[in-house]
């Protein structure tokens, strides 16, 4: 089973989430949508929809959890206490308390035709979600853009430098434009988990 996670103004049927649904067929994609920009609520939602996800789940079978941007994020908090097997972030929002401050107020989320407001308080709500990297307590891979706009990938090379497999690919944007290495590695990490844990 593979869970992903989608960023801000995003959902759960988003482009990379159809591209990883498509290409690693027959395995089984999860891609929940929830509400990023509220980070109790994201925790809260996530954490018991994946839970019951896992709970049925087959014995021995594969829990790999990839988040992008926010997804990402949360994926770090989420991903020991809920019992994964292996992390991969996307050009994740390390810190999004201090990346979203640029982007307060109205937002649009063209994915679910919505807008909503997102505010100083909201955005400061994100640290109490913040998990160090060596607390992130599974195996974690990195797959990072060098040219996103958004998020220097540097940071997350600093942070991530002596815990996890990292893989940074030339251009690209925040969107990240590396989906077919992205899926070759997510499918390789998926077929290893399901030599060791089945």
């Amino acid at each position: 089973m593979i869970v992903y996670l989608h960023g801000l103004n995003s959902a759960g049927t988003s482009g990379k989430a159809a591209v990883l649904r498509e290409r690693l067929a027959p395995v089984e994609i999860y891609s929940p949508t929830y509400p990023a920009q509220s980070a109790a609520l994201a925790v809260k939602m996530l954490g018991e929809e994946l839970g019951r996800l896992l709970q049925a789940g087959l014995p021995g079978e594969p829990r790999l959890l990839v988040g992008s941007s926010m997804g990402g994020f949360y994926g770090a908090w989420l991903a020991r206490r809920l019992g994964f097997d292996h992390l991969v972030m996307i050009n994740p929002a390390l810190t999004p308390w201090t990346l979203l401050h640029q982007v307060e107020g109205w937002q649009f989320n063209q994915a679910l035709n919505e807008r909503y407001y997102l505010s100083a308080t909201m955005v400061a709500a994100t640290r109490d979600y913040a998990t160090p990297p060596a607390a992130v307590g599974v195996a974690t891979t990195l797959l990072l853009d060098q040219g996103d706009e958004l998020i220097d990938y540097r940071l997350a090379v600093d942070a991530y430098r002596d815990v996890a497999d990292i893989h940074v690919f030339e251009g690209g944007s925040h969107t990240f434009e590396h989906m077919d290495e992205a899926v070759e590695v997510i499918g390789r990490l998926h077929h290893m988990l399901h030599t060791v844990v089945g």
